[in-house]
């Protein structure tokens, strides 16, 4: 991870604090907030992701995944927009859907990872407390304000696997260079 990937982590971690401090000082309204936050996030990295692919990712290997990116967190980010003005509870719905998906990727990739012989402990544990949220929150449906702690909890543990992820060793490949003394040639 370079260290700009690491800034980027903890600055995510901050941002999930403060949504973190903000459920937990507004149980009641702090969802609309939240669900505000996460449609502004969607639509500028769908935003984002277009933009990379028609500069440059529609020329590589694989780029039409930018593509699809950009136009799914659009249509998300457009969706939860269209949210802020319907009753709350369904707010609250499709943060939780956000995270059930984000959880079953992230194990996904955890499992891949486990296959190539590649770190995956700490995408598992993320994904499986993403998905253990949003099955939580859904046995405290009926009450908005349980949920909002729950989903709160959900935030600060999101966050504090964003700083883990910042602050681990990455694993670094070096290749020894041979002198022509060690080759026999000297």
């Amino acid at each position: 991870m370079t260290f700009l990937q690491r800034v980027r982590s903890v600055l995510r971690g901050l941002m999930l604090l403060i949504g973190f401090v903000i459920m937990i000082v507004f149980p009641e309204s702090g969802y609309r907030t939240i669900g505000g936050i996460l449609s502004i996030v969607l639509l500028l990295e769908g935003v984002r992701s277009l933009g990379f692919y028609f500069s440059m990712a529609r020329n590589m290997v694989g780029g039409k995944i930018f593509l699809f990116r950009g136009i799914i967190a659009l249509d998300f980010g457009m969706f939860a927009f269209s949210l802020q003005e319907i009753p709350s509870i369904y707010i609250l719905i499709y943060l939780l859907v956000v995270h059930l998906f984000s959880g079953v990727v992230d194990v996904l990739r955890a499992l891949e990872a486990r296959r190539m012989g590649s770190r995956w402990r700490l995408n598992m544990a993320y994904g499986a407390g993403n998905i253990y949220l949003a099955l939580v929150c859904c046995t405290c449906f009926r009450d908005p304000t349980l949920l909002a702690y729950v989903y709160a909890a959900g935030l600060f543990y999101s966050a504090c696997i964003r700083f883990a992820q910042a602050f681990r060793k990455t694993a670094i490949v070096y290749i020894p260079l041979e002198s022509d003394f060690s080759a026999g040639r000297g």
